[in-house]
């Protein structure tokens, strides 16, 4: 986190030309500084795992806690949780810059941060594929985490992660994001892995299947294409992702079953 003033950011209240109206006293109100924290997801060795980093500095130096940092002044704060997932991570500017961020929501309860008022905008992204980490800027160290491995983390991290998780286990009820985590061609078996992972619960392998293939544009099966999945029965067929964005019907997930 790069440490931004009150002062500093009371200047963002004057407004384009910097011009205070008349009769407003921007002092009267008491300073609050503006954070952003990312919960970045993947899919490793068929765990679920998130990027955080070790603090590097107090408050909580030594702990882990999601990648984040003050908002600048004449910053959007899209812009400043790319800026800071760069320098806390050291993922490639590209990667940072092709990276889907969702803003997840508003974390502002008064006590949250002790350094002072702090509110704190939430993003969320769940990706494939995403390279190996390094600590920067404030982050003494960067690593992908799986999910549920540190449940102490600095500030109110652990809720943040926890509501991130449930945003992208909704992602995969309604989209097919799962098929970009599958190789190219890949089999139902790989692709209920991975709403496994994500969703932290087991399927019902026919149910699932059922579901899968009468969704349209879902999947589309590689002819004459198969591979031996380790059981005793045949080969199991292939299937490539198929033209649709958005799953109708949705692909949900089995109630109360989520761990």
């Amino acid at each position: 986190m790069t440490a931004v003033g009150p002062r500093a950011l009371e200047g963002g209240a004057r407004g384009p030309a910097g011009n205070v109206p008349e009769g407003y006293d921007p002092h009267a109100f008491e300073p609050f500084a503006v954070t952003v924290d990312l919960a970045v997801f993947t899919v490793r060795g068929g765990a679920l795992h998130a990027l955080l980093i070790r603090r590097g500095q107090e408050p909580y130096a030594g702990a882990w806690a999601l990648p984040g940092g003050f908002v600048l002044p004449r910053e959007s704060a899209e812009l400043a949780a790319r800026r800071e997932l760069a320098e806390e991570t050291g993922l490639p500017d590209d990667v940072v810059a092709g990276l889907h961020l969702e803003q997840l929501r508003t974390y502002s309860e008064p006590d949250r941060d002790p350094r002072m008022r702090v509110v704190s905008v939430a993003y969320t992204a769940l990706v494939p594929d995403l390279p190996e980490p390094r600590g920067g800027g404030d982050a003494a160290h960067a690593e992908w985490i799986a999910f549920g491995t540190r449940g102490q983390l600095a500030f109110d991290h652990a809720d943040i992660l926890a509501d991130a998780r449930e945003r992208v286990g909704a992602k995969l009820e309604y989209t097919c994001l799962a098929t970009s985590f599958c190789p190219p061609e890949f089999t139902l078996g790989e692709l209920r892995q991975v709403y496994e992972t994500v969703w932290g619960t087991a399927l019902d392998r026919p149910n699932f299947r059922r579901k899968v293939l009468a969704t349209p544009g879902f999947v589309e099966q590689v002819a004459g294409a198969s591979r031996l999945t380790g059981g005793r029965g045949k080969p199991a067929a292939l299937y490539r992702a198929g033209p649709a964005t958005a799953l109708h019907p949705p692909l949900l997930r089995p109630e109360g079953r989520q761990t």
